[in-house]
This record gives C-alpha cells, structure tokens and sequence, in this order.
C-alpha cells in the first residue's frame, strides 16, 4: 500500500496505477472501526483498485463540537488498511485541503435533506460533508464511493449531490455495522463510560420496537415518536430527535404503507449517537 499527502501525488498515482482498473474510493475521518473494514472488504470486492482517505474534516464541525479531539490514530489506520490490501492511502494536511483557510474556502449545499435530522441540530454540518466529499471525488476520480448507512441522512445527500451535479460516481450504501448488543459502531462510541457504554445500545432497541409497530401496521407517528424519546430520556439519553421518516426525502411520510424510516439521535455523556432502522410495510 501507499501513502501520500499531496493532492499532486495522489493524481500522479491514479493515473499510473488506476489505469484501465475500476477505481473505489472510502472516505473517513479515521480511527477505524468494523465498520469501516467492512465498506472496505465491500470496495475490494467491486472495484480493482481502492483508496482510503483519512481526513478530519473542520468544516462539518461545529464551534463547540469535538474537533481538537476527535480520535486520530493515523499508524494503526495505516496497518489496518495494509492488512486489507488497500492500494492507495490519501492522508492529506489541513492546509493541503484547504489552501486557503477553511473559513476561505467555497462551500456546496444540498437543499432541503441538508436541514433536516440532524441537520437541524447541527447547522452547516452537511455543507462541510457535501464539500469535503465532493473535493474527495474531484482528487480520486473514483467509479465507486462506499458509505456506511448508519449515516443514512449523509448518504442520502451525497447521493442526491453526486445525481444533481452529475458527478461520475456511484454512491453505494453498505449496511450498518454493529456490536453484539446492537451499538452501531462508531469512532465516537470511545468516548462512553463503562456505565453508558451499558446504556448505548438502548437507542438501537428502542428504534427496533418503533420498527416492529410500523410492521404490523401502526401509524400513529407521533405518539410512536413521543414514546420512544421519553423511554431514552428515561434511560439517561438528552435526545436530539426521534423520527419517522420517508428514505428518500426525509420527510414525514406521505402515506400510510410503502417504506419509512426510523432515526434517532441522541446525547449519552460526551458522546452523540446516532442510528436508524428501516421498515419495510
């Protein structure tokens, strides 16, 4: 596997190696879990030359959010990816992604899916996803992009921005990773006591008792919804939001039957967690 930090090095490497190769691209912020091994074992299996990104990207950070201290492990990330046969590992600096400063640098938005979820508790937190990746496919020029669904609100964005801006890629959503009791993995589930780490996976079955009403044919929304972020309150959560949703539009269903969505967010401690399930009707 190689590493490179520069813009210029990855392309020069693309050209060469990726010639006449169908390209994969994963883009994370690092400190690999499951999780991201998976979307990679997914890429090598599609594609015949995959890189990896390792970016913390300020720009979908908040003021008061966690970016001084968001897990970086750069060498085990590195020997992780070695061991998965990665071909090409692009690591860039702040200043090489962002020139010119990151309060400088031109911005995209997707309307609509950008403010809702989570989007409504973290403002512009989707404008700096949107942009990062879309800078990320500019300096890959991959045929594939894989993106883990428990994100499904960024998923669905990138997928509606590569559509809308006729990006070449293919946008593939890989199913959630999880740990035995159902937590969704995630770099930022490190933060969690030995106490809330015994907590955290109420969230997953709290959804899942949501999802199982809606299979049997209940639409009281919200009542559903009530119920659901009373019973996290209860368990020692500050709840962001407990939602119903269409898949595509992430809006309040439309009808009483085809697919929804069911999502959560919620604070335990110094941790955000975040989750989904769909549900077929």
């Amino acid at each position: 596997m190689e590493v490179v930090k520069t813009i210029h090095e990855l392309r020069q490497r693309r050209r060469i190696q990726g010639l006449h190769k169908t390209v994969g691209v994963v883009p994370t912020m690092g400190d690999l879990h499951a999780g991201h091994l998976r979307l990679i074992d997914r890429c090598r299996e599609q594609c015949t030359f995959t890189i990896a990104t390792v970016f913390v990207n300020p720009l979908q950070f908040g003021p008061s959010e966690d970016f001084a201290s968001y897990p970086r492990a750069l060498a085990k990330d590195a020997r992780e990816l070695e061991r998965r046969d990665v071909d090409l590992l692009f690591a860039p600096s702040l200043e090489e992604m962002y020139p010119d400063g990151q309060f400088e640098h031109a911005t995209v938005s997707v309307p609509n899916l950008c403010d809702e979820l989570c989007g409504a508790n973290r403002p512009r937190h989707f404008d700096g996803v949107t942009t990062v990746v879309i800078k990320l496919f500019q300096i890959t020029q991959p045929d594939f992009a894989f993106f883990g669904e428990k994100d499904w609100q960024q998923l669905t964005i990138i997928q509606r921005m590569t559509k809308q801006l006729d990006i070449p890629v293919e946008v593939v959503g890989v199913p959630t990773c999880r740990e035995a009791d159902g937590l969704a993995m995630s770099s930022r589930n490190r933060y969690l006591s030995p106490a809330e780490r015994g907590i955290a996976p109420t969230l997953f079955l709290t959804l899942r008792e949501i999802a199982m009403n809606l299979h049997e044919g209940i639409t009281t929304y919200a009542e559903l919804e009530e119920s659901a972020t009373e019973k996290l309150r209860d368990a020692g959560f500050k709840p962001d939001y407990v939602a119903i949703r269409d898949p595509s539009t992430l809006k309040a269903p439309a009808s009483a039957d085809g697919p929804v969505r069911v999502f959560g967010a919620a604070r335990l401690g110094r941790a955000r967690l975040i989750d989904n399930i769909g549900v077929t009707r």
